[in-house]
């Protein structure tokens, strides 16, 4: 049997817990990277090179790998906060398979930027974007009641649109076809309804509704979610599960239920791609694929530029799940997507 990476994650967290001080440290930093290592430990030491290469180890942890590796122990089951998420090896192992996912032209739908908690301006998160190859990005700050995001209430979002407009009309000017969505990533509180004004919204493209409150619940949240897709401002359900690896196990809810509301309504589901999210799961999605969910939606959920390139979580998501490329937004175009999210406005009119 071969160890994966998640497994060391779990077997070096666990060995964590019966140490102190420094080497308590050194197992818990161990861990944290184990989840990004782009290549899997075994096959390192497969290939006689040292497992020091690996980000977060050293002498003493390397040892300790190469003793799990030599003599494999029962792996323990995850905590539940920890189960469904996919490591950086696992990811890579899954695209480098099937190229197309990354090769075939496609945007990143949720993006962050200053206008509310991102670290980067709009324009430069757009033009960072473009030099990643993706087609076009939907701008998604947050919306006014997330105030620790520093959300935008109307009046700034209109001032976002205006300039998420002249930075399109430039981009048109130059000939340069990349384009960046007036977009929102808009609190849903847990009644189901929304913290914007319609009016507010009428200018954008797409609106993800998504929740940041009361995530720890543990009663069954079907009608929350029922609200939400019904919500005629709502085109994308964003981060579902609301779930954050070693923190919290996310929602409960009759997906089923949800996922069909989706279909009837024709709605779309977020694969957020950031890999302590990872949501919707792999299980989930497969669930989401088999009710006829019309759309999803895959976006990075950047509010820094290398978390820009996390945008492959959630392709490997997609892909494991089944869903078939031409039902997720980011391989349309601009125009389609556009289109989409006008016709779904139109019939909420």
């Amino acid at each position: 049997m071969s160890l994966s990476n998640g497994d060391l994650a779990e077997l070096l967290s666990r060995a964590a817990d019966e140490e102190t001080a420094h080497r308590r440290r050194a197992l818990q930093r161990a861990a944290r990277a184990a989840r990004y290592w782009g290549e899997e430990a075994h096959d390192l030491g497969a290939a006689g090179r040292s497992l020091t290469e690996l980000r977060g180890v050293g002498p003493w942890v390397a040892a300790k790998i190469h003793g799990w590796i030599d003599e494999p122990p029962d792996i323990p089951e995850p905590d539940e906060t920890r189960r469904g998420f996919l490591t950086l090896a696992e990811v890579r192992r899954v695209l480098d398979a099937e190229p197309a996912w990354e090769r075939t032209p496609h945007a990143d739908l949720q993006v962050h930027s200053t206008a509310s908690d991102g670290s980067m301006p709009l324009r430069e998160v757009a033009l960072l974007a473009r030099d990643l190859g993706r087609t076009f990005i939907a701008s998604t700050d947050h919306s006014k009641s997330l105030m620790i995001a520093h959300g935008m209430d109307e009046v700034r979002l209109a001032e976002h649109v205006r300039a998420i407009d002249d930075l399109n009309e430039e981009l048109a000017a130059a000939g340069d076809p990349f384009r960046v969505l007036r977009s929102i990533e808009m609190d849903v509180f847990a009644d189901g309804s929304v913290d914007m004004e319609p009016d507010a919204l009428a200018p954008l493209d797409i609106v993800l509704g998504a929740f940041h409150s009361k995530l720890r619940v543990r009663e069954d949240q079907t009608e929350r979610y029922l609200a939400a897709v019904r919500d005629p401002s709502v085109h994308v359900l964003a981060h579902p599960q609301a779930r954050m690896y070693g923190r919290r196990t996310g929602l409960r809810a009759d997906w089923p239920r949800v996922f069909a509301e989706a279909r009837a309504l024709g709605k779309a589901v977020e694969l957020d791609a950031t890999p302590a999210r990872q949501d919707l799961s792999v299980e989930l999605a497969r669930i989401a694929v088999a009710e006829g969910v019309p759309w999803f939606s895959i976006g990075s959920d950047a509010h820094s530029a290398p978390e820009l390139e996390f945008l492959p979580f959630g392709m490997a998501t997609a892909a494991l799940a089944g869903i078939p490329r031409d039902r997720i937004l980011n391989y349309r175009t601009v125009e389609e997507v556009v289109a989409w999210g006008a016709e779904l406005r139109g019939r909420s009119i």
